[in-house]
């Protein structure tokens, strides 16, 4: 069972050979992998072959779950060194399949043009409840194994602003906003910065495209997953501190929900941009 908030030892990656890495995924009590961890621990796979440039964009397609009681393998390809930027492909793979691929592209840093969206209004993240302590203020409607699972140990804090209750849901706005951070030190470094990041990008996401359903993880006959994740970085933050994590999903359609997100720092800059889409179905 997972027993650590440190996300930086949680993404660390074993060297195996050139270009080959190898990466572990905590226990905590799903029965597949977190997808934020792959993509996360491919980025900093590809980043391994990237000395001196920082991402500013990564595509990636989750092909099969991730088994939680195996290593992940990371084999990176090293597609392109040009003069400005450097691509990286890296493909996670577990029983000798493909699990899980990545496209990254990295850039020399440079100054360009400016500008960017507003900052959605939101209440301060210290004046919200955490998930623990939002279903604990529900009572006797949270059983004892769900309300265990969300005091578990987590590598970042959430807090929600309008949190669907899992017991009662209703349908609700596609649109909704979450704030995020690191809760163990993550340092300086850009790559685990933007690993972290990637990480949290996985986090409270696919659920906008469930709440104008009325879906919650646990409806009867629920098939949710993500599909392909992107994610866009155009600014230097800080993960220990407060992130919005803005989100609205524009459509659903074929079993598959898209969900958008702009994350910003504390402050109000833009300094990430992510899109998923996710398979959600429901079976009866």
């Amino acid at each position: 069972m997972q027993t650590t908030e440190n996300l930086a030892d949680i993404l660390d990656l074993e060297p195996i050979e050139v270009n080959l890495f190898r990466g572990v995924s905590p226990n905590d009590g799903f029965p597949r992998i977190f997808g934020g961890l792959v993509i996360a621990q491919a980025l900093l796979a590809a980043y391994k072959t990237v000395p001196d440039r920082i991402c500013h964009s990564l595509h990636a397609y989750f092909i099969r779950p991730g088994d939680v009681n195996a290593p992940v393998l990371y084999e990176v390809e090293r597609a392109r060194d040009g003069g400005t930027f450097t691509t990286r492909r890296v493909a996670a793979i577990q029983h000798g399949e493909q699990i899980f691929n990545l496209a990254a592209s990295f850039q020399t840093p440079e100054d360009g043009f400016e500008h960017q969206s507003d900052m959605p209004d939101a209440p301060d993240p210290e004046s919200l409840p955490t998930e623990a302590e939002f279903l604990r203020s529900l009572g006797d409607q949270i059983h004892p194994k769900m309300l265990a699972i969300s005091e578990r140990p987590r590598p970042v804090d959430v807090r929600w602003v309008d949190m669907q209750n899992p017991v009662a849901p209703v349908k609700k706005s596609g649109t909704k906003n979450v704030w995020l951070r690191a809760k163990a030190p993550l340092g300086d470094d850009v790559r685990m910065q933007q690993a972290a990041l990637a990480y949290a990008s996985d986090m409270a996401f696919m659920e906008s495209a469930l709440r104008p359903h009325g879906l919650i993880w646990t409806t009867p006959g629920l098939q949710a997953a993500s599909l392909d994740h992107a994610m866009w970085f155009h600014h230097p933050f800080n993960f220990n501190d407060w992130t919005l994590f803005a989100q609205d999903s524009p459509s659903a359609s074929q079993g598959r929900g898209l969900v958008r997100g702009q994350m910003f720092s504390h402050d109000g800059k833009l300094v990430a941009s992510v899109a998923q889409e996710c398979l959600m179905r429901v079976r009866k």
